[in-house]
């Protein structure tokens, strides 16, 4: 008997929604032009960015190509980690599914259980300039698009924080898996 762990992350299926060639990049690159794309052929998504995050209409417009390709991926991707499990074997699997916009997405239905990793708004928004290189404005504008941490903490079954370091995050997510599973 063993353990197994998938891990299905949703902003690698974004990214891949979007590939060259892809249907929804083309359907960006006739809404906004080819201005949208680097030189390369890759989708400018700073610029894709700017766009979406300073106009609702145009973000819900992108969040209902995106989404549903997500959604089916995140959902083959749990059916094939459920495929490979072995029944003899009496492993147990567990599926971890890394969904930043889990609620606004409307992908909860997904989950048996909710984890949120929350941080202070303030560390929220200079850890977004920094990973972005955003200014405040920008980095702001950003997260108001989404659901206050603190609204998705009450609907979440666990809480980790992430107001230190990654290593102190790290062993939250240990001990707490740990314990779980220790309970069966």
């Amino acid at each position: 008997m063993g353990f197994k762990v998938g891990i299905l992350d949703a902003d690698i299926y974004a990214r891949e929604a979007v590939q060259c060639g892809s249907p929804i990049l083309d359907a960006i690159v006739e809404r906004y032009g080819p201005h949208i794309l680097l030189p390369d052929g890759n989708l400018n998504r700073a610029e894709l960015g700017n766009i979406v995050f300073s106009n609702l209409a145009d973000r819900q417009w992108l969040e209902q190509l995106i989404h549903p390709f997500v959604r089916s991926r995140l959902v083959a991707g749990i059916q094939s980690c459920i495929s490979r499990l072995n029944p003899v074997s009496k492993d147990t699997l567990t599926v971890i599914l890394a969904v930043p916009l889990l609620f606004e997405a409307k992908m909860t239905d997904l989950c048996t259980e909710i984890w949120v990793v929350y941080c202070s708004p303030s560390i929220q928004l200079e850890r977004l300039m920094q990973r972005d290189g955003l200014s405040f404005d920008r980095a702001l504008a950003r997260i108001n698009t989404q659901l206050p941490l603190a609204h998705k903490c009450q609907q979440a079954d666990f809480v980790l924080d992430n107001s230190s370091t990654l290593d102190a995050l790290l062993k939250q997510v240990d001990l707490l898996f740990c314990s779980r599973e220790s309970r069966g």
